[in-house]
């Protein structure tokens, strides 16, 4: 059910926002209101059109209901009614979904971890088939992917790989993503024809921000060492390589992949930095409803979300027991968009039915 008192409190906030940006206000206070303008921007505009709607179906309805209005016109005004009203239903149900609770997180950058994880050398394979995916489908939604630091595997692949994908809205994208995602498939190297089974673990962590999460150096202990490469090559010939630990915590991020000390101290911040951040927003996801959270999994990393079943060309997304036949597709980016979308559509049909069921409960 549509909630009029948080709509018509928006469209008042957002012709507050309006004015006050037409009167030119400081330039930090115009960046702050200028992103609050981008966020209500959308439900502001669909609102307009649903009220536009609702005040024309009034207008048809008075007309139909007026004494002196001729058979005719009378017939043409029911039946565009009729579409008007088929039309006001799904408007009413855009305008609710696009006043649910935001994820504070939702329009942040996003720290992307792929590793492999049971399954040897395919498992490594799959884990570089997986970032490809994710790099590719970022490149169609006009995304920036930089890789942070990655462990490749001798035959190729990666034993993990970590990187950024910056963008507007890639964690309310990718973050039912998180998970481990199982791969069935033969081996080139097998020469039976069996199908072998292997795993990948991925983890898409919300880019923090020094004001989401300060960190005090008195809890970091910083070890600096040689980078070294495959085979026990030497990156460079001075101490860049950095170990960082997180001492309350007991997280480690270590970091090589710069030559520069201060550039990989830099990059495992950011790491460091978006993990802490993740850790707060499960330890409050756990304090709310279970209702909620479970609605398409728990975004636990230790739980199998997806299958990719090479012989049989499907997808299957288990958490919504939603199976596609195009996994070339899905593996170029390509048909990616299409369980993102059923995801996201799952999670707000579980947040519309927990508003619905607390409107309820207060009436």
């Amino acid at each position: 059910m549509l909630n009029r008192d948080k709509l018509d409190r928006m469209l008042d906030r957002f012709r507050t926002i309006e004015a006050e940006l037409s009167a030119g206000p400081e330039p930090s206070q115009f960046v702050k209101l200028s992103k609050e303008y981008a966020e209500i921007e959308p439900v502001a505009e669909a609102a307009k059109t649903l009220l536009a709607a609702e005040k024309e179906a009034q207008d048809l309805k008075r007309l139909i209901e007026a004494d002196d209005t001729d058979r005719e016109l009378k017939g043409m005004a029911e039946d565009e009614l009729a579409d008007l009203e088929a039309r006001l239903e799904g408007l009413r149900r855009q305008v609710t979904l696009l006043l649910l609770p935001k994820d504070a997180a939702d329009e942040k950058n996003v720290i992307l971890e792929v590793r492999a994880g049971t399954g040897g050398d395919e498992a490594a394979l799959f884990a570089g088939d997986l970032f490809r995916m994710y790099q590719r489908y970022a490149a169609l939604k006009g995304w920036t992917v930089e890789i942070l630091s990655a462990s490749e595997a001798e035959l190729g692949g990666y034993k993990e790989i970590i990187a950024t994908i910056s963008g507007r809205g890639v964690f309310a994208e990718l973050k039912f993503e998180s998970g481990v995602h199982r791969v069935q498939r033969i081996p080139e190297t097998e020469s039976q024809g069996r199908i072998h089974t292997s795993a990948a673990t991925v983890a898409v962590l919300p880019e923090a921000e020094e004001v989401d999460i300060d960190i005090d150096e008195k809890d970091l202990r910083i070890d600096v060492y040689r980078s070294s490469g495959p085979g026990g090559q030497s990156v460079n010939t001075t101490d860049s390589a950095v170990r960082i630990t997180h001492l309350p915590t007991g997280l480690v991020v270590t970091q090589q992949d710069e030559k520069s000390q201060h550039k990989n101290k830099a990059k495992a911040l950011k790491v460091l930095r978006a993990r802490l951040y993740e850790m707060e927003r499960e330890k409050r996801d756990a304090e709310r409803s279970a209702a909620r959270k479970g609605q398409v999994g728990s975004g636990d990393r230790s739980e199998r979300i997806r299958t990719y079943n090479f012989p049989q060309g499907r997808v299957t997304d288990h958490r919504i027991n939603l199976t596609l036949y195009k996994l070339d597709q899905v593996i170029r980016g390509e048909a990616l968009g299409e369980l993102v979308q059923a995801l996201t559509t799952e999670y707000q049909a579980g947040l519309l039915a927990e508003v619905e069921a607390n409107d309820a409960a207060a009436r």
